[in-house]
């Protein structure tokens, strides 16, 4: 006879089972990005695979190939194509040509004098290439990293999509909370996830464009450059695409050109800064709406998680755990409910 009994048993096998989930949590923590971009991948294109395997009958595992092979080319060439071109930026400056050492030394001279900080150029020259060092890491350096998170992202995307229902039941089976509930969230998530890459996405891509489009009609150089630039650093709150017509205008009035300085100054603070405004407010009427403060709050989380998709997951890592906080205050309110009226009963 058995010295444990069945409730003991089995919290034995529940502390085990914890023991060995932290155990497995700390021993794929490094392939946390490539799962969560799984799932939001398979939370973008679920519809477009519903539509055409379940109402238009075709090959599931032709579909899931063929938005394994579109999402390489909307989203993850993008970040890639970045990347490359801020290298081939950086290594084509000559520092030799600018005057740095002199800037610098008037700089600190100033902050001196005035700031009581001898050392301010320097340390922030310092700390903004560590900032963009790890912001806009090297190709070469990350390839490695950079193709296992991606072998993975799709090994498991193209398992979710072409066992949807079998992963949407295990989900369901497993989930700690009622079915309604749980149907609910993915609901919410579904949203949380269309307002923050899809409906950003539109912006920034919006707003890079604009930018690029203002710097060729005033012939200032790379405008292209600087279009891409801009649609990436739109994903960043508060900062946004027309900031980078403030040191074009100023560079524009130190060369003598006035009007244009002028103008892509305004350019930038009326056009492309009030598109995002405009397009936000079309974009929460069709798909959710996120509040100014998770976007914040998730690009400085999402940073030095994962680096520049960081613009993209931080914001969305950050909703989901508020949609769980919310879920789970609706079950403890369902559970006091419950409570109250079986005590009156």
């Amino acid at each position: 006879m058995s010295v444990f009994n069945y409730k003991q048993r089995n919290n034995i096998i529940l502390v085990s089972i914890i023991i060995l989930g932290c155990f497995l949590l700390y021993a794929i923590s490094g392939l946390f990005s490539s799962i969560l971009g799984a799932v939001v991948l398979f939370t973008i294109f679920r519809p477009l695979f519903v539509n055409l395997v379940e109402k238009r009958n075709w090959n599931k595992t032709l579909v899931a190939l063929l938005i394994i092979f579109s999402s390489l080319i909307v989203i993850v060439i993008p970040f890639l194509t970045l990347s490359i071109m801020i290298v081939g930026k950086i290594s084509s400056i000559n520092i030799k040509d600018l005057p740095i050492d002199q800037w610098t030394s008037k700089i600190d001279a100033f902050a001196a004098s005035n700031l009581n900080q001898p050392h301010f150029a320097e340390d922030t020259l310092q700390k903004l290439g560590t900032f963009g060092t790890g912001l806009f890491p090297s190709i070469l350096s990350s390839a490695a990293n950079i193709i296992i998170t991606l072998l993975v992202l799709y090994f498991l995307l193209y398992f979710m999509l072409t066992q949807m229902r079998e992963f949407e039941a295990g989900l369901l089976k497993y989930a700690p909370f009622r079915e309604q509930h749980a149907l609910k969230f993915a609901a919410a998530l579904r949203d949380s996830t269309y307002s923050n890459v899809l409906g950003q996405g539109i912006i920034a891509a919006t707003q890079g464009f604009l930018l690029a489009l203002g710097f060729y009609a005033l012939s200032i150089p790379d405008a292209v450059f600087w279009g891409v630039i801009g649609a990436f650093i739109s994903f960043l709150p508060v900062v946004g695409a027309p900031t980078l017509c403030i040191p074009a205008s100023i560079i524009l009035f130190a060369q003598g050109h006035n009007w244009q300085g002028v103008a892509i100054l305004v350019y930038g603070l009326l056009v492309i800064g009030n598109i995002d405004n405009v397009l936000r407010m079309i974009i929460n009427k069709r798909i959710a709406n996120t509040h100014p403060i998770i976007s914040i709050i998730g690009v400085f989380i999402g940073l030095p998680l994962f680096g520049i998709l960081g613009l993209v997951f931080g914001p969305v890592l950050l909703s989901y755990f508020l949609l769980l906080l919310e879920i789970y205050e609706t079950n403890r309110m369902a559970a006091d409910r419950l409570e109250r009226i079986n005590s009156s009963v």
